[in-house]
């Protein structure tokens, strides 16, 4: 069996995770292409990507992305998301910050 090696880990990934984590009724699993969050019986997928992946027009660049992850953007029947910030994440799991301060 070949050595295994750890995955590269976007450098924006350990925020989100911990910001996701701390807000009530959201759980959060790492390691799965990047995470898997569940919210109110739903499961959300996403892809996280360093925001210097990100092109001018706002989307990541094509060269950022794995075969396998333009495989599962294209044909994953579920939710399956790439994503470069906390605020995208929300707005896909229905969380607005403001619904935290009322």
């Amino acid at each position: 069996m070949p050595p295994r090696y750890a995955k590269k880990v976007d450098s924006n990934q350990a925020e989100i995770v911990k910001q996701l984590r701390s807000m009530p009724g959201v759980e959060v699993e790492v390691d799965h292409h990047d995470i898997f969050v569940g919210r109110c019986g739903k499961n959300y997928w996403f892809e996280i990507k360093d925001p210097g992946e990100v092109g001018r027009n706002g989307k990541v660049r094509e060269s950022a992305l794995k075969p396998s992850q333009k495989r599962l953007k294209e044909t994953w029947p579920g939710h399956y998301s790439i994503v470069w910030s906390l605020d995208q994440i929300l707005e896909e799991i229905g969380i607005t910050l403001c619904s935290f301060a009322e």
